[in-house]
């Protein structure tokens, strides 16, 4: 018998992960990616007998290598929050899916544990922009002001490790960075312990401080576009870019687009609180698009679509947006 743990390189995957193994240790192939890495599951040779964990990863993105992996006779666990489209009904798959926008997988998990773990859960959540969701877990901890800081600091860190579309953009690989975390059992000690949550915060704040001087693209009260430049610490910052500008003002939808090596473009799509369509609703209009209800992305924009996508996104949220190349 193997094991494979398959999840989402980012904070929300990471914390997931590192709770069920806090809760249940054993020695597994680790199998994950950047952030947009979701089609994970075609590359596990899992088989008869072999048992495969998946968090934080798309079901509707993976259907088919999840179906042929139950065929082979493995037993697949799945956590995730992301769209799932129908849940294949199967004796060897045990799904926790909820795609309602309510959880990250971090909560699901911590559920599924009896919240156990739970101040990784709460890491989780604020590296996934949900920030109210993050403080209604850490509640029962009685964290006080500083130490949740701390926590929601590092959850955005290990979060925006994982953006980039190579590891040549990113400061260590998803997979490394688990085997960090996986070390500690409290995060606020991981935090206060490991140079490299240091490292990352700083450039983070590096990153994001260019990218916040940049001027959007298309902007009018209920949508903003940014179109960041084609370089290495714009595709790290694109996705954390997003959150940032929605936690500021989440009336709003914004999307923020980098390049991609092949001159395409990438696009990260946040939806305003309450608003239709969901940001995974509008995406899924584009190829290669997932995500959930407040955030989701395209992992590949092609270039020539660009106007299209533009017209597209004022169309859904606003009638009003302003093109500022052209009023320029």
């Amino acid at each position: 018998m193997r094991y494979f743990d398959v999840f989402n390189g980012d904070a929300d995957g990471i914390c997931a992960l590192h709770q069920l193994r806090l809760a249940d240790p054993l020695e597994s192939t680790l199998v994950t990616g950047l952030k947009r890495d979701i089609d994970l599951l075609r590359s596990v040779p899992a088989g008869d007998g072999d048992v495969v964990t998946v968090l934080d990863v798309s079901l509707d993105r993976n259907r088919d290598a999840l179906e042929a992996m139950l065929e082979r006779g493995a037993v697949v666990h799945y956590f995730d929050h992301h769209y799932s489209g129908d849940i294949p009904a199967h004796p060897r798959l045990t799904a926790v899916i909820d795609d309602s926008g309510a959880a990250c997988t971090s909560a699901l998990v911590d559920r599924y544990v009896g919240g156990r773990f739970r101040a990784w859960a709460v890491v989780g959540a604020f590296g996934d922009n949900l920030d109210d969701a993050a403080r209604d877990l850490a509640r029962p901890l009685g964290l006080d002001a500083e130490r949740l800081e701390k926590l929601r600091e590092l959850g955005t860190s290990l979060n925006y490790s994982a953006y980039g579309e190579t590891e040549a953009d990113v400061l260590v690989p998803a997979a490394d960075l688990y085997r960090i975390v996986s070390h500690y059992a409290d995060p606020l000690e991981l935090a206060q312990k490991e140079p490299l949550v240091a490292r990352l915060g700083a450039q983070k704040g590096a990153d994001l401080e260019r990218a916040l001087a940049i001027a959007p693209l298309r902007e009018a009260p209920r949508a903003a576009a940014w179109l960041l430049p084609d370089d290495a610490w714009a595709r790290r910052v694109g996705g954390t870019l997003a959150n940032r500008l929605a936690l500021a003002d989440p009336s709003r939808a914004h999307a923020v687009l980098t390049f991609r090596a092949d001159g395409n473009l990438a696009v990260s799509v946040r939806a305003p609180r309450e608003c239709t369509p969901s940001a995974v609703e509008f995406c899924r209009r584009f190829p290669s698009a997932g995500g959930r209800a407040q955030a989701a992305g395209i992992d590949r924009l092609e270039r020539t679509r660009l106007e299209e996508f533009l017209g597209a996104f004022d169309a859904a949220w606003s009638r009003d947006a302003v093109d500022l190349r052209r009023a320029s």
